[in-house]
């Protein structure tokens, strides 16, 4: 293809991988990082990343490797698919391999525990004068991997990376909206993780459709109240990237955070539920970040408060229960436009 660009994906996780492969079938040359020597020459030998994706057939012309500067070498477009707790090193390592004006994407949901950063502004510490976007929607990895209709958002100021992201994963299962508000986008997917532990953990305990569904919408209330005091829009809580992806969250099993409130709800403890996942849960960690901003800025945000009470507490949760459904009773929608503005 004419337009064929140098793709560059850090992070060989499940949605990673999958993007990785996204910008390969488009026909783009992609080269996808992983820290494991021996797990990138599986998959380019198998095609196949087997402990993520097992069974998903990768493009032949993907290529992993544990050289970084291999990777990113003359890159176009980096996407950073790294865990929240260990991004900042990764951008790091990465910084000197890079453009001034180098096109970064993160599709990182989570939040930096010692500072409340959130991946983009650790990508604007790092690296200065780098183009930033951000990438988030309801895209639970292993559909996207069985070619299930699905879209996401990317997120930025810059509207050449919008397009240029646009153009490089659109396919005809997979579509990419565009947001200029990056704030907003990042913080829905991360704040969603929080409540999909609290839909799992729900769902352990048998509780009905009604209780299903006041829980999905007091969460989309509280996460959008929490992110306007941040700064974000609350408009976009109402797009893929907030109202989309909280609910594929708090719904579907394939989801890591709901898998973890699902062991906690069953009586096991936070570390059996997040041993027992094998991976990366970013709502755990989140809970507790976002309960101590939200009690430094003042923002009422009782699921959260409950949830940290059951899963760093150990408190008994019908306790916490009793305790949400007879506090105080809040306005149901909160962000009402003014009529002239609707």
């Amino acid at each position: 293809m004419s337009n064929r660009l140098k793709i560059a994906v850090l992070g060989g996780g499940s949605f990673g991988t999958v993007l990785a492969n996204i910008a390969a079938e488009n026909g783009h040359q992609v080269k996808l990082w992983l820290r494991d020597d021996a797990r990138a020459a599986e998959i380019n030998a198998k095609h196949e990343n087997s402990r993520y994706l097992p069974g998903y057939e990768l493009a032949p012309v993907l290529e992993a490797s544990a050289v970084l500067s291999d990777v990113l070498q003359a890159a176009d477009l980096v996407f950073v698919s790294i865990p929240s707790a260990s991004f900042r090193s990764v951008v790091k390592l990465a910084a000197p391999y890079l453009k001034a004006d180098q096109m970064i994407v993160s599709t990182t949901k989570g939040i930096e525990s010692q500072n409340f950063s959130l991946m983009s502004e650790i990508l604007r510490d790092e690296l200065p004068d780098a183009r930033i976007g951000v990438l988030s929607g309801p895209n639970l990895a292993k559909e996207i991997a069985c070619r299930q209709l699905t879209a996401t958002v990317i997120a930025s100021d810059d509207n050449a990376l919008r397009i240029r992201v646009q153009q490089v994963l659109h396919r005809d299962y997979f579509r990419v909206y565009a947001s200029s508000d990056s704030y907003g986008v990042e913080l829905g997917g991360t704040l969603k993780n929080i409540y999909a532990i609290a839909a799992g953990l729900s769902a352990a305990l048998g509780m009905g459709e009604n209780t299903k569904s006041m829980l999905m919408t007091r969460s989309l209330a509280e996460m959008s109240r929490f992110a306007v005091c941040m700064g974000a829009n609350p408009m976009t809580f109402i797009g893929l990237a907030g109202v989309g992806d909280l609910i594929v969250t708090c719904m579907s099993p394939l989801s890591r955070n709901y898998r973890v409130g699902y062991a906690l709800g069953q009586g096991k403890s936070l570390d059996e539920a997040v041993s027992a996942l094998g991976q990366v849960a970013e709502g755990v960690n989140t809970i507790k970040q976002v309960k101590e901003k939200a009690a430094e800025m003042d923002v009422y945000m009782p699921l959260v408060t409950a949830l940290y009470a059951v899963v760093f507490q150990q408190a008994p949760i019908a306790d916490v229960v009793k305790m949400l459904m007879t506090n105080e009773q809040s306005t149901d929608v909160e962000f009402v436009l003014p009529r002239q503005q609707q």
